[in-house]
């Protein structure tokens, strides 16, 4: 039977030790003197002399327990000289000592429960059942003369072994020492499980700190976090290559791919429209103010899609790694708008000296989008295929007329787009197909064997519509 308390707290599990040196300091089964290592109160920790306390540990061992039986002889009848004044200062300890408990013990004649007290001579007889080695009780009982917390209390770990003794002995002071401990400290992954084991057992503002640590406040607190890393990794002024890969590996081990997917989409339509107002703020300027006024805000429009048609790519490299682009795929074949703003600006010779590097860019997001579709990491409709390459068809076009001199990268690029392109219309029905090859005579060169793509992409569809009609084989 344990003693009520006006704050009552569950018994926590015995916790695991790893030492047992104090108590094979003690060959008489008591506490001798030399233990006494920590300042000491008026009254001495184990000093038969001054003593009004006996208390008896005991191994209270179950039946399925497979530990040395040694051990728990070893252990077993070790008794230590306390005093009621000290150690009244717990609160388990200051009930059992009260006239009403001792009157109830008394009459229920316990004999060796864990929770027996016996009055003989003005001695109080305790016995105190542990489950293993009782050094950390040891421990606990001799904060309750030194209060020396800071000493003892000098790892998580240790104050995870004293914490469920603590709680047991309902000693208030030594559980907030060993809260405000772990709540200062870092934790290993196993401290942090033996953490959440024990914040069942404490009072709501003892465990609120340990929860914040370790619990969410809402239920989409890994995405704002995600969302926030990938804001960090765009717009970060200083060592934005390092950040932009290691916040590439955090979301690629990231555990929950929807959520992953539902950041990058979000960051997705955020940048595609800061991308497309200012092209078509560009692309229909108003020349109402001053001269030079307009032309700056027009190099500035071209700066905004610049930097973040960047982040577009970088977002659309992330989408296509952890293959959750098909959103993306869909929007980007939705741009009719948006494509002829582009060519537009193409058109103008002002993006050569402000941002000549914005076609490759746009034509890359275009590249990367096509290509997962045309190697089938990216499963899309018909439509949306269709629409891919019919609306950025005519950029890639624009691009190759205006921008020179071509640089070969430039070239290697426009040829992967081409090739792409053409996977996509052989997946489509003859007569989209039929439509979109025409448009693709640009490709051709002065050299028919400069593009093998082209006539391959043309001999298979004279191919497939010099055979004869299949409707009758489906019936």
């Amino acid at each position: 039977m344990i003693p009520n308390s006006s704050r009552k707290r569950q018994r926590p599990p015995p916790p695991h030790h790893h030492a047992s040196a104090i108590v094979e300091a003690f060959p008489h089964r008591t506490i001798s003197e030399s233990s006494q290592k920590l300042p000491r109160t008026s009254f001495s920790f184990n000093d038969p002399s001054t003593a009004d306390v006996i208390l008896r540990f005991f191994i209270d061992r179950s039946p399925f327990d497979s530990s040395n039986p040694s051990d728990s002889a070893r252990h077993s009848d070790l008794q230590i000289y306390l005093h009621s004044r000290v150690i009244s200062r717990a609160k388990y300890f200051s009930t059992l000592l009260s006239d009403r408990w001792q009157h109830q013990a008394n009459n229920h004649n316990a004999g060796h429960d864990s929770r027996t007290i016996a009055n003989c001579n003005n001695m109080f007889h305790l016995n105190l059942g542990v489950h293993d080695d009782p050094t950390v009780h040891l421990t606990v009982l001799q904060l309750l003369y030194t209060y020396d917390f800071p000493t003892v209390i000098a790892s998580a770990s240790t104050a995870l072994e004293i914490l469920p003794v603590a709680l047991e002995l309902l000693f208030e002071d030594c559980v907030k020492a060993c809260v405000k401990f772990l709540e200062a400290v870092p934790w290993s992954e196993e401290e942090e499980k033996r953490v959440l084991s024990l914040i069942p057992l404490l009072r709501e503002e003892e465990s609120k700190e340990l929860l914040a640590r370790v619990s969410p406040g809402e239920d989409d607190f890994c995405e704002e976090m995600l969302h926030g890393l990938i804001e960090k990794a765009m717009y970060s002024q200083l060592n934005m290559a390092f950040v932009k890969v290691f916040v590439a590996k955090l979301l690629r081990d990231f555990s929950s791919r929807e959520s992953a997917r539902r950041v990058l989409e979000r960051a997705f339509d955020a940048n595609l429209r800061i991308v497309k107002e200012s092209l078509e703020q560009y692309s229909s300027p108003d020349f109402r103010g001053d001269h030079n006024e307009t032309e700056a805000i027009q190099r500035l429009h071209l700066h905004t899609a610049m930097t973040n048609g960047r982040h577009l790519l970088w977002l659309v490299e992330r989408m296509i790694e952890l293959k959750v682009a098909d959103s993306a795929v869909k929007q980007w074949s939705e741009q009719a708008a948006f494509t002829v703003d582009l060519q537009k600006a193409f058109r103008d010779d002002a993006w050569r000296n402000i941002v000549p590097g914005l076609p490759a860019v746009m034509l890359r997001c275009t590249c990367k989008l096509a290509s997962a579709v045309a190697a089938g990491t990216i499963l899309s409709s018909r439509q949306v295929r269709m629409k891919l390459v019919k609306d950025w068809l005519p950029v890639l076009i624009s691009c190759k007329d205006n921008v020179s001199p071509m640089l070969p990268s430039h070239k290697t690029l426009y040829l992967e787009l081409e090739e792409t392109f053409l996977r996509i219309i052989s997946t489509l029905p003859m007569s989209d197909a039929q439509v979109l090859l025409q448009q693709c005579l640009s490709f051709s060169t002065r050299n028919v064997e400069d593009c093998p793509h082209l006539v391959t992409a043309f001999n298979t569809w004279f191919r497939r519509a010099s055979q004869p009609p299949q409707m009758e084989n489906l019936d």
